[in-house]
């Protein structure tokens, strides 16, 4: 039973321990604190500019499908009203968060990309040349030796026929 319990903690300590978890761990906190502040952003700059035209916040913004809608005095609420400020409120907050996402983190990491990529290519296509000057090269040395032995001329010194 012992042994049971060591290797299931020794295979739960080697899962914690794969990369892609604690990048995944990682992720998830830096996700949270950006969440964070994109609906700071969203709450304090975004929805009071949109509210400006009506109501201070976009969560007052609603619709009354039957009525009559409200509270009444015991704080419960009346007839059926659709929140729709709110749903503007979120959908916002998401195509925000999308955008500084891709203009802040995937456009820039792309154009990285791309840039080692095409350095690589260049270095590739630079050492290919070469390899193949050289290659060139030594086929024309081959050919000038098989040339020379043929006709009974050898060009290098003191070598015997």
């Amino acid at each position: 039973m012992s042994e049971k319990k060591e290797s299931v903690l020794a295979g739960f300590k080697a899962f914690l321990m794969r990369g892609n978890v604690v990048d995944l761990a990682v992720a998830v906190v830096i996700g949270a604190a950006f969440t964070n502040i994109v609906n700071s952003v969203v709450k304090g700059i975004i929805s009071p500019l949109v509210g400006a035209i009506g109501t201070k916040s976009l969560d007052g913004y609603s619709s009354c499908l039957k009525g009559p809608c409200g509270v009444d005095a015991k704080g419960e609420a009346i007839g059926v009203n659709i929140l729709w400020g709110s749903v503007l409120n979120a959908a916002l907050t998401f195509l925000i968060t999308a955008a500084v996402v891709y203009f802040l983190m995937v456009l820039p990491m792309a154009k990285y990309l791309a840039r080692m990529e095409q350095r690589r290519k260049v270095r590739e296509g630079v050492q290919e040349t070469v390899v193949v000057t050289e290659l060139e090269v030594l086929k024309e040395i081959r050919d000038e030796l098989v040339t020379q032995r043929r006709s009974g001329e050898s060009g290098i010194p003191g070598s015997r026929h």
